[in-house]
């Protein structure tokens, strides 16, 4: 799952600031989501899958269809 939103976040060429601005939070407690450090609330998930237009399941890894 932490691949993926790092993945996402780099197609989008955006930088880790920027998505941690967008859910409201640092950028250090972001980047903790995305080296796995820590878990991902299911409201972020949802924020993030709605910002990328993409669903949960293709960001937990349950499918590989965005």
């Amino acid at each position: 799952m932490y691949t993926r939103i790092r993945g996402l976040r780099e197609d989008h060429d955006l930088t880790q600031k920027q998505v941690a601005q967008l859910l409201g939070m640092s950028q250090t407690g972001y980047s903790k989501y995305e080296a796995g450090e820590n878990d991902i609330p299911t409201a972020v998930l949802i924020k993030l899958a709605d910002f990328y237009k993409s669903s949960t399941d293709y960001l937990l890894g349950r499918t590989d269809k965005r």
